[in-house]
């Protein structure tokens, strides 16, 4: 009936010549393909082997729905395929070298980017936060899309062409992150920028203050938030007042960043209350219209404040009256490290009134002064104030109109003042390991004291 060929090794039945036994898979892959096919009816995974889980992970369908695999599958190769598979530039290093992380956060990014109000399903977001919340660390958020309505004049722009019937409405407002941060448990950033890209003209689209009011909402309900940074925005006084009263006694939040918006004195005034009020180590205003009222009540606060560590004015209308404020309040300050005043409208007389300040604060690492007008006695002043100072590691003074002698004074003395502040850290270093190397023969010897003699038969 069967007969065995000496020169393949097979068995060859008359009834199926092509069978062999080599080939046959064993119940178990057979049992593994079943459940794979099945995943998604009966989602087996936890009672598997670690090999059978490695197999489902690198073969197990991608398309299935996110209800199904989003709290049983853990980080691995099954979601590192669905990222590669959506996305052609995946950098998981910036996702804490997490790739259901990076799956999830950009996933909630893209609903949020593309939500339009009153046409998308508030429900598609609300199925996720469930599915997402232990795994989105950190939002960018690009844009926001208002509602639309019916264009009357069909295929007559706005400034713009438009694709369809249905235009923009800026009038509105736009998506409720009351609907989400509140069940995103482990939310650390929020980085936000309003508008459209494609369309380029964020002042159209900007956010009302009913959207700043549920955004306000959304960050104090929102207790593990660590940074929030809401730029290019277009975010005025108001605005600005709206979100930081809820933002006054955050008890996580510890960076906060308002940049290219525009913000005033009375929006500057709210911040400097929320200087006394909270635990804030970062603050930056880069580039908005603060003036001297807006920058003497932050110096107002920075004077009793002992968190904050940089503070980040530049591009500002500050004049001496902010500058000098500035200089008074760091001679009682002493945890700032970071102070950037560059870009803005200070003189010598500001100057002169940092110079004492840095004779005297021995806490300070850095300041940008760059792109003022300090005047050759301006320069002269900071020179002689960088002659008997050893902390300072930054004095940048370009385009200030200081003499090239001054400046390169200045710049001398900050250089000496880094290159020290290294060698003493290196020391401390080196102290550091040669204490612990002096626990551990500490250690070892007093050990040994009681390991019992071996003694040779």
């Amino acid at each position: 009936m069967s007969k065995k060929d000496n020169r393949t090794g097979r068995r060859i039945f008359a009834e199926d010549p092509s069978w062999n036994v080599p080939l046959v898979p064993c119940l178990s892959k057979l049992c593994l393909q079943t459940i794979m096919k099945n995943f998604e009816k009966t989602p087996i995974f936890n009672a598997l082997k670690a090999s059978d889980k490695d197999e489902v992970q690198e073969r197990l369908s991608t398309s299935l729905p996110l209800t199904v695999t989003a709290n049983l599958i853990p980080d691995g190769v099954y979601w590192k395929r669905c990222c590669e598979g959506r996305w052609d530039i995946c950098d998981v290093s910036h996702y804490g070298h997490s790739w259901k992380r990076m799956f999830f956060e950009r996933h909630i990014e893209n609903m949020i980017e593309h939500f339009i109000p009153e046409e998308t399903r508030r429900d598609t977001v609300l199925e996720m936060v469930p599915l997402c919340k232990n795994f989105v660390k950190r939002l960018e958020i690009s844009q926001l899309l208002p509602p639309i309505r019916e264009s009357q004049d069909e295929g007559k722009g706005y400034g713009f062409n438009l694709e369809s019937r249905n235009v923009y409405n800026a009038s509105m407002n736009h998506f409720n992150f009351n609907i989400l941060l509140s069940g995103l448990k482990n939310l650390e950033e929020l980085h936000l920028v309003s508008g459209v890209k494609q369309h380029g003209m964020l002042e159209m689209f900007a956010l009302t203050d009913r959207d700043c009011k549920c955004l306000a909402k959304a960050l104090k309900s929102c207790r593990s938030l660590k940074l929030f940074r809401l730029y290019v925005s277009h975010i005025d006084d108001n605005k600005c007042q709206i979100l930081v009263k809820q933002l006054l006694h955050h008890p996580s939040l510890i960076e906060l960043d308002f940049s290219h918006n525009l913000i005033r004195d009375n929006g500057a005034i709210a911040v400097a209350e929320l200087l006394t009020k909270s635990k804030l180590q970062t603050l930056t205003m880069y580039d908005n219209k603060i003036g001297d009222h807006g920058a003497k009540a932050i110096a107002n606060s920075l004077s009793k404040n002992s968190t904050l560590l940089s503070l980040n004015l530049r591009l500002n209308h500050v004049g001496d009256e902010g500058g000098q404020a500035m200089g008074k309040a760091l001679m009682k300050n002493n945890t700032l490290l970071h102070l950037n005043l560059g870009g803005n409208v200070v003189t010598e007389f500001t100057a002169i009134a940092l110079a004492k300040m840095i004779a005297q604060n021995k806490t300070l690492r850095s300041i940008n002064l760059s792109c003022n007008n300090l005047g050759v006695d301006g320069g002269k002043t900071l020179e002689a104030a960088m002659s008997s100072n050893t902390t300072l590691a930054e004095c940048d003074v370009r385009l200030t109109n200081v003499e090239d002698q001054s400046a390169s004074f200045i710049n001398k003395a900050v250089w000496t003042n880094e290159r020290t502040e290294r060698r003493n850290k290196a020391k401390k270093e080196i102290c550091k390991n040669d204490l612990e190397v002096e626990r551990q023969l500490e250690w070892d010897k007093s050990r040994s004291m009681y390991e019992p003699v071996k003694v040779p038969i």
